[in-house]
């Protein structure tokens, strides 16, 4: 598990994306990355949130911050997911689990008394020198898209 810290560089990812396309962290220096890792496409909490950042993905452009939303789905099942909700965020397939692990959100979760492996509803807010300047962690979806963007407003 990582140990990121604010200040630390955030780790560079290269993930297939929507749309048959790529997304790489080096590619969106000189703007704020708004990362947000989350556990599964087409849940409730995971809609949600998708599409809170969606609402307001012109808010956080306009503040030159660009959003990635990261789960360990395909990017097949990430383009049912936008089309079926009309999600305007990029979505990264971490199907294999490496960036889950670089930022530490791969973790134990315990639901009913039962024990297993899940990411971590997580956000990270990069800046343009591709530090990290926010976490949070275990996230409630409620009012978190607004915070992460007063955030981003306030730097």
């Amino acid at each position: 598990m990582s140990d990121l810290k604010i200040g630390d560089n955030a780790p560079d990812f290269n993930l297939e994306s929507d749309g048959g396309d790529t997304v790489k962290l080096k590619d969106l220096k000189g703007q704020s990355v708004v990362l947000y890792f989350y556990p599964r496409d087409d849940t409730p909490g995971c809609t949600k949130e998708a599409i809170q950042f969606s609402e307001l993905k012109e808010e956080f452009e306009a503040h030159n911050c660009a959003i990635i939303g990261i789960s360990k789905d395909t990017a097949q099942k990430h383009d049912k997911f936008i089309a079926k909700h009309d999600l305007k965020v990029r979505l990264g397939a971490d199907v294999e689990g490496d960036v889950v692990e670089k930022y530490g959100v791969w973790v134990e979760k315990n639901m009913y008394g039962k024990k297993y492996m899940g990411i971590e509803r997580a956000t990270f807010l990069i800046g343009p020198d591709q530090k990290i300047q926010r976490i949070w962690r275990k996230v409630r979806v409620k009012g978190h898209v607004d915070a992460v963007l007063e955030e981003v407003k306030g730097k």
